[in-house]
């Protein structure tokens, strides 16, 4: 009667999961799904979860269901192992057999579960609790008897065996028990070897065995395994790269073994290996041949593997250094595998790290040997720019029209990629490759034949882009023939004209050191202009010629402006080269005479301030909006490059009595404050006027005192109707930089009054809603501070607000700057004395929460810093503060102790000179408030 009211119980308890199961499986209705799993999840975790697994994987379940009994067990095992009685674990040790025998026959995945599961339970116990855990596995399943046949007990050993360390790298094992588990399994090698090794060999061995083999010493390796203790696996591994079944798996066996990084250490393996890894070759000439993309990968990531993991060991190997050639070359037929990538092939972009590890370890040599070395390697990496330079040429024009924006987007990358690898070995073949690419260069467009492709051409450039990005290509003397054969390209092709772009671009300091050469080159950019195709690469290129030459280009001058403005006109550019262009503007005319500039600048910007006063009269819309973004954007970007500082000086009594900027700026004032009378309520209108000023403010600096007043008006109007952080940040801009100045400092500091009034009415109303403005607020405060050592007298109610406890970073990070400035004056200002004795304590305890578990660990240094200088400037205050507030129960976590809590008072309250130490401190403690102090989460903090 009990057993059958106890069965009635489990039946009564199992329908809900069930049910649960069926949902997550079966329901079409995703929010059924996400119940069913959130249930599931709990009751995995209940300490029901004991009895149901085994009942759950009673044989008449189906395999969904027996496959959440078997889940259950391994989280039960794995992350409560604590629960476990240690009687018991013999008991779980022996049904976990049972099971994993029962279902050896039966679902796959449930079988995997359930290993997993024993895997865990092994590594909990050992080495004391289960000594020689695996050799007992495998003695387990090599007895005969029961109903599971020889081959499906077999495939469920190795499946057994695999897990084992795959669960290990996952499991949440203490550091200390971590190292012990891995010494023990790294002894029970000796056990497995001789089993897979027989697997391997045998010659009636199942295709399938064999692969659950090779996995299973891709599992292993990752302990560690002595490459010599597995070199017999390896061979057979080779071996088996002959059958298709077993190619795949033998390949990642090969790879992870010999990418392991202590198998540097076994040479005399390592040199055995080269000689197989040459015997693939006649494979991956064949596979190449044939199309084979897998086989012809496969075979290059062995190949990589070896030479990428283990060059330097090779290369020391003097006696054998033509087989490590021999490898050398079989890598380059792999970079310059026929096809173009990504479309043919996918194999050449593996190779390019394997030329880098190479080229270092050259290059670490001592002189003499490197030059030894050199004289064989040379060579090889000439061959290997042309192998490059091969590899990144497009294809031909119908055949790139048929690819998608994905390959065209990988092909990109993989030429980013080239060009990276080329510059790296520039550090190598110095000079000397550049005066290569130049010969060919010169010899391609020489050429009388039609048979050079623009292709040849613009892989050539690509190469001389590359180098001369990075590196300082002023004493080359081959650049001067370069900018002279550029004129005489055929440009019939956008990816042409694209590169020969950029190339003109990377030669901008160049051209700056020789600007007798601009003329060649100048026209070729300003008839880009012009090409919707070219936008990118041509306005880029005119931008870094006006930045590098600036004063070079006053006889181009007129040309240039004419022809942006053209182009500005037609839109012909989107907006982000619109915006750059007028940067090279700025650039172009700061290196003018005063009235050169102020006559250009009437030019350029009069039809934007015609269009804008037209904008202005209109009803708000959308598309009127954009317009005027837009304008506000252009006149933006150009007043950031706009740098006329040095003409001005030089002018001296003969400069115009007001800046040309200003002027400008005062013209549109009005018309501005025209704008934002219709446009006041929209927040990227309100940015875009503030980014005008913001930008003018940072260049003009002391020369924009004449708009201060104004603009100091115009932001108070702004923000006291709608409050924005680019209004306060303006205001920073400009507390910044007339600080000192008594003159024009009054409006400034009537406008942060009011902004500060303003701000603290929104705090009072609850700031969270707006973490921009604390933050922006916060960093003006500080800016009040540092600049004038004169904190706003309503600086209590910043204390009140505590926007540390803000989830957003940027915020907390600024209030922490604002408190810690603030704190430092606590002495010489009587009223942040007194603020500080009356709500210090506040600040303290948000502070302590902080640590205790409420903000992000990355925050922590930040509330060091503030908890550093309450103790150097506010220390009998801060003693306090500390022994009342850690006196609470629980706080500020209920996982430290009294004890824990009074190390970290006396800790801090000791530290009054070493912040860095006080920033240790406040991690450690942390870290124990979080329960994660001695954990692998610990470990990278």
């Amino acid at each position: 009667q009990s057993r059958r009211s106890e069965k009635g119980v489990c039946a009564g308890k199992e329908r809900p999961r069930k049910r649960a199961l069926h949902q997550l499986y079966y329901d079409p209705n995703i929010e059924n799904k996400n119940l069913a799993q959130k249930w599931l999840m709990q009751a995995q975790v209940s300490p029901q979860a004991w009895q149901f697994c085994w009942v759950l994987l009673r044989p008449e379940k189906v395999p969904e269901i027996q496959y959440f009994g078997a889940s259950a067990l391994h989280t039960k095992i794995s992350r409560y192992w604590g629960d476990i009685p240690a009687e018991q674990y013999d008991t779980l040790k022996t049904q976990l057999f049972s099971q994993i025998a029962r279902f050896a026959s039966g679902s796959k995945i449930v079988l995997t579960r359930l290993c997993v599961a024993l895997a865990s339970l092994a590594l909990n116990m050992m080495p004391e609790a289960w000594p020689g855990a695996v050799s007992e596995m495998v003695r387990m399943f090599q007895e005969e008897g029961g109903e599971v046949d020889g081959r499906a007990r077999c495939l469920a050993l190795l499946e057994l065996l695999t897990v084992l360390p795959e669960e290990f790298q996952t499991s949440r094992l203490p550091q200390y028990r971590k190292g012990q588990v891995r010494g023990a399994l790294g002894r029970e090698w000796t056990a497995v070897y001789p089993l897979l090794q027989q697997l391997l060999r045998q010659p009636d061995s199942p295709p399938l065995v064999k692969a659950r083999v090779l996995k299973c010493l891709s599992s292993w390796v990752l302990l560690d395994v002595p490459l010599n203790e597995s070199e017999g696996l390896v061979e057979a591994s080779f071996t088996a790269l002959a059958d298709p079944e077993l190619f795949d798996t033998a390949v990642e066996a090969i790879v992870n073994t010999i990418s392991q990084p202590d198998s540097q250490r076994y040479v005399n393996t390592l040199l055995k290996l080269v000689p197989q890894v040459l015997q693939l070759q006649e494979q991956l000439r064949d596979a190449v041949q044939n199309g084979d993309m897998e086989t012809s990968h496969g075979i290059c990531r062995i190949a990589v593997s070896l030479g990428e993991n283990h060059s330097r060991a090779l290369l020391e190997q003097v006696e054998h250094w033509q087989s490590f050639l021999a490898l050398v070359n079989m890598i380059m037929f792999c970079t310059g595998i026929p096809g173009h990538y990504p479309v043919n092939e996918t194999t050449s972009s593996l190779t390019l790290t394997f030329w880098y590890t190479l080229q270092d370890d050259i290059m670490s040599f001592e002189a003499e040997k490197q030059a030894v070395y050199l004289q064989v390697y040379r060579p090889v990496y000439f061959q290997l720019v042309d192998v490059l330079l091969h590899k990144a040429q497009f294809p031909s024009d119908e055949e790139y029209a048929s690819w998608s924006s994905d390959e065209k987007e990988q092909f990109r990358i993989y030429r980013v990629d080239i060009s990276d690898t080329l510059m790296y070995v520039y550090e190598m073949l110095g000079a000397e490759l550049l005066s290569n690419l130049y010969d060919k260069l010169g010899r391609l467009l020489t050429n009388t034949e039609p048979t050079t492709t623009w292709q040849h051409t613009e892989a050539l450039l690509y190469g001389f882009q590359s180098i001369a990005e990075t590196i300082d290509v002023n004493y080359s003397d081959v650049i001067p023939g370069l900018i002279g054969l550029i004129p005489r390209i055929n440009i019939n092709n956008v990816q042409l004209a694209d590169t020969v772009m950029f190339t003109i671009g990377a030669l901008a300091e160049w051209l700056a050191d020789h600007p007798v050469m601009l003329s060649s080159v100048l026209p070729l950019v300003l008839q880009a202009l012009g090409n919707p195709d070219l936008s990118v690469s041509s306005v880029s290129t005119l931008k870094k010629i006006c930045r590098e030459c600036k004063y070079d280009l006053p006889p181009y001058a007129n040309n240039i402006v004419a022809v942006s403005q053209e182009v500005l006109i037609k839109q012909i550019h989107k907006t982000s080269q619109c915006m750059w262009l007028m940067q090279a503007l700025g650039f172009l005319l700061s290196a003018l005479p005063v009235e050169e500039i102020l006559r250009n600048l009437h030019s350029l910007i009069t039809p934007y301030i015609q269009q804008l006063e037209k904008l202005a009269g209109e009803t708000p819309n959308p598309s009127n909006k954009l317009a005027i973004i837009h304008i506000l954007g252009l006149l933006s970007n150009l007043f950031t490059t706009l740098d006329i500082t040095k003409q001005e000086e030089e002018s001296g009594e003969n400069a115009p009595p007001i800046k040309s900027v200003v002027v400008v700026l005062q013209q549109v004032f009005a018309l501005i404050q025209t704008v934002l009378s219709k446009w006041l309520n929209d927040s990227q209108v309100v940015e875009a006027v503030c980014a005008i000023f913001e930008k003018s403010v940072k260049t003009l600096l002391h020369d924009f005192a004449p708009m201060v007043s104004q603009l100091s008006e115009m932001l108070g109007q702004m923000y006291s109707t709608i409050p924005q952080a680019s209004a306060l940040d303006l205001t920073r801009q400009m507390v910044h930089i007339f600080a000192s100045e008594t003159n024009h400092f009054p409006p400034i500091k009537a406008l942060f009054e009011l902004v500060t009034s303003v701000t603290l009415t929104i705090f009072q109303q609850g700031p969270r809603d707006h973490p921009d403005i604390v933050d922006s607020f916060m960093q003006l405060q500080a800016q009040v501070v540092f600049k004038m050592s004169k904190p706003s007298m309503n600086v209590c109610e910043c204390l009140r607000v505590l926007s540390l406890k803000f989830p957003e970073g940027p915020t907390v990070k600024s209030t922490c700057f604002f408190f810690t400035e603030l704190i430092a004056h606590c002495a010489d200002v009587p009223p942040v004395g007194q603020v500080l004795q009356e709500d210090g304590k506040l600040l303290l305890l948000a502070v302590l929460e902080a640590i205790g578990g409420q903000s992000s660990r990355s925050l922590m240094d930040q509330f060091a810093e503030v908890l550093f200088c309450l103790n150097k400037h506010c220390f009998a205050l801060l003693t306090v503060w500390l022994k009342e507030a850690l006196r609470s129960p629980g706080f500020p976590s209920s996982r430290v102790s009294d004890e824990q809590k009074d190390t970290f008072s006396q800790q801090v309250l000791r530290e009054r000179v070493n912040k860095r130490r006080v920033k240790d401190i406040v991690k450690e403690f942390t870290l124990v408030c979080r329960g994660l102090h001695g954990t692998e989460y610990a470990a990278d903090y």
